[in-house]
């Protein structure tokens, strides 16, 4: 006899839990399994353990998406507003940080166990470490098999992630699901990743390691941002690199700006003018990390000489070198160490109402698992909540 329920969730992080108390609130007989041994795993290590999880400015430009349209609907039918509402109603303290991301003042556990708490409803029962496998069409919905129990439901959500941070567990379940069905897919590849140098930079950069400085970057395709740009032994990373990650692809450059805020061309003729004497070398580690200049003369990228012995082309060449710096990663660091997965199931396929597959009524798509990326602040959640409540109003 197989156990029935109007709706099985299939993944219990932010996007399954979410739908999962939005299902049952409409009365629905809700399963939410998972194959890991507790739920939002990915939420307890996030923001450093404090869950970034949401930001007071969210609209669809936040979002990497093969159609930029598709995220408004769900976006604009639960806000960040709602969810900061629902935050508020637990009584979390939560804090604001930079560009507006919201962070759990406490613990990302609050925001856990607040998940679980609207999951508390007698409609709806979770099931953990439980193999989900022989998924089926029916008369009446679906059949799978958890471990060696047959359950059938009207309604299936995917709501499995992607391959991003594979110790927590990520697999790619929710694709396999999506080509069974006959569901397009977009390549995937890690977003929101720091990037590995060639040999040869890699080792001229490594005893930089730790050194942060703010930046701005471009990638090839004009975008840019403006964060942090951190040093590490492999490559680089910081905020502004996991943001550029996402709009990079393999062969390309990125172009960094290492003073943003100041014109370096002024600046130095100004230098120049009082000091005419000061080496160029000290009177750069004014402005930057000291031993981030020292090795550019190593390399010859640079010049030390006095300043007075610069004329203004040469001068307007050194400006544009660190405006203008240009590197060519080697590659990311893969789904390792990254935040996002870029691609998944092709949003196409998908209603942007309901997030229900359109050739497939019934079957539902949350979160991660499909072709939408978030910037890092907060987006991603917002996305897992959105969609997470678009499909609990109807699966």
């Amino acid at each position: 006899m197989a156990d029935k329920f109007d709706v099985v969730v299939i993944g219990a992080g932010a996007a399954g839990l979410m739908c999962a108390a939005e299902a049952g609130k409409r009365g629905r007989s809700v399963l939410v399994v998972d194959h890991g041994k507790k739920p939002g795993r990915k939420i307890l290590i996030s923001g450093g353990g404090r869950c970034n999880f949401t930001n007071y400015d969210v609209a669809a430009n936040n979002y990497v998406c093969r159609n930029p349209h598709f995220v408004k609907s769900a976006l604009s039918q639960y806000t960040q507003w709602d969810f900061i509402a629902m935050v508020a109603k637990h009584e979390i303290a939560y804090e604001e940080r930079d560009h507006g991301q919201l962070f759990c003042e406490d613990s990302a556990k609050d925001i856990v166990n607040m998940l679980l708490a609207e999951c508390d409803q007698p409609t709806i029962e979770q099931r953990y470490r439980c193999d989900v496998h022989d998924i089926a069409r029916t008369d009446t919905g679906f059949s799978l098999k958890l471990n060696t129990t047959l359950v059938e439901c009207e309604s299936l959500v995917i709501a499995t992630g992607g391959l991003s941070m594979p110790k927590l567990g990520a697999t790619p379940f929710g694709y396999q699901v999506a080509e069974q069905f006959g569901l397009k897919m977009v390549p995937t590849t890690a977003g929101l990743v720091p990037f590995t140098l060639h040999k040869e930079e890699k080792e001229a950069y490594a005893e930089l390691s730790g050194i942060a400085l703010p930046a701005v970057v471009e990638a090839e395709d004009g975008t840019t941002f403006k964060e942090n740009l951190l040093f590490t032994h492999r490559g680089l990373s910081g905020p502004v690199i996991l943001q550029i990650s996402s709009y990079w692809t393999p062969g390309q450059k990125v172009t960094v700006d290492l003073l943003p805020d100041l014109d370096l061309a002024d600046t130095l003729a100004a230098m120049r003018e009082k000091h005419p004497n000061q080496s160029l070398k000290n009177s750069l580690s004014r402005l930057m990390p000291k031993r981030l200049i020292e090795v550019l003369i190593e390399r010859g990228d640079i010049q030390d000489k006095p300043l007075k012995q610069f004329n203004p082309k040469e001068i307007a060449t050194m400006a544009a070198y660190f405006h203008q710096w240009q590197i060519a990663p080697n590659g990311t660091e893969g789904y390792r160490t990254a935040e996002v997965t870029l691609g998944g199931v092709d949003t196409d396929e998908l209603s942007s109402k309901t997030m229900e597959a359109k050739q497939v009524p019934g079957l539902y798509f949350v979160g991660e698992v499909m072709d939408v990326s978030g910037w890092l602040g907060g987006y991603n959640f917002q996305w897992a909540w959105s969609s997470g409540f678009v499909a609990g109003q109807y699966a």
